[in-house]
């Protein structure tokens, strides 16, 4: 595969991701994080694949979300995906901060292996 397409798959998957979170997509996650995934949360904790799907069960509470300045680092048949954050919630108020998913392309597809998120207090 070229680099190019490997970049837009990656790019699309972490799209979809911000999507997924927005949206309660648990079908998208199910299929999309490997089954040992692991989550940095921003209070310091971890969470499991378990433990993740749970937490985005609950829902955005209809905030919207944007990656912003999103960058794709490549190390053999992993990826780094670091990118800006932020929610714009319905009253208005804007949270910032970032995240960096893990990718690993396993049995020719690319599956989330981990995430570490950090969250500024809301403005």
């Amino acid at each position: 595969m070229k680099a190019a397409d490997t970049q837009q798959i990656l790019e699309e998957l972490n799209r979809n991701y911000v999507r997924a979170a927005q949206d309660t997509d648990l079908r998208w996650y199910g299929e999309n994080l490997a089954e040992d995934y692991v989550s940095g949360n921003p209070d310091g904790s971890f969470s499991d694949k378990a433990g993740f799907l749970a937490r985005i069960g609950r829902g955005s509470g209809g905030a919207k979300y944007a990656a912003e300045n999103v960058r794709v680092h490549m190390v053999g048949d992993v990826a780094l995906i670091h990118s800006g954050f932020r929610a714009t919630r319905p009253d208005g108020k804007v949270q910032r901060g970032s995240y960096t998913d893990v990718w690993a392309l396993r049995g020719g597809r690319w599956l989330c292996v981990g995430a570490q998120f950090a969250l500024q207090p809301v403005a």
